[in-house]
């Protein structure tokens, strides 16, 4: 599968993908709402096999793609969607860019193509997300997508010593509209 932006290319995951991941992942940034405080390269390995396996499942449940600029093929992180296991017509999103990337419009222009290509390919219904409630950005690219707030859960996850609440959002297909 692939989806080409205007300036990106979301492309299947290839294995020798994993130095560029590991990169952004090793970031402070990147690690600060996320239950691990390092990644090292056997970690990313593995997350990266994880995504090469999935892309062998028929039918497929999970679309998870690389986010790749176009004008220089640099890898700068990833998105995709996973169909729920109770149904078939729900599925959640989620992406993740490289800091040094942020605040560039990329993780909205990948997640919305994204999006489009799922409500189609995937016959979806609904997409949700979620993220840590502190996570703004986070919060802000998933508002420019169209998904609507449907609530708080508190303190539901616990790492890095404390208790973090989550913020829900959920797209119906009928809502659709691009991003804002």
């Amino acid at each position: 599968m692939e989806i080409i932006t205007e300036r990106l290319i979301l492309r299947e995951f290839l294995f020798n993908d994993w130095p560029a991941v590991l990169a952004y992942q090793q970031d402070h940034r990147y690690l600060e709402f996320y239950p691990f405080s390092t990644r090292i390269g056997s970690d990313t390995k593995k997350f990266v096999q994880w995504y090469l396996d999935e892309q062998t499942e028929s039918p497929r449940n999970r679309v998870q793609l690389a986010v790749v600029l176009k004008e220089t093929s640099e890898l700068i992180g990833n998105a995709g969607v996973h169909r729920k296991p109770e149904n078939d017509w729900e599925a959640d999103l989620g992406f993740k860019i490289a800091p040094e990337h942020w605040r560039q419009g990329y993780a909205t222009e990948a997640t919305a193509a994204l999006i489009a290509s799922d409500f189609k390919e995937m016959k979806l219904h609904r997409i949700s997300a979620s993220c840590i409630a502190e996570s703004r950005a986070s919060a802000r690219v998933l508002l420019k997508l169209g998904t609507r707030e449907e609530g708080r859960l508190q303190e539901n996850k616990f790492f890095k010593g404390r208790w973090w609440d989550t913020r829900i959002f959920g797209l119906l297909k009928s809502k659709w509209a691009g991003p804002n």
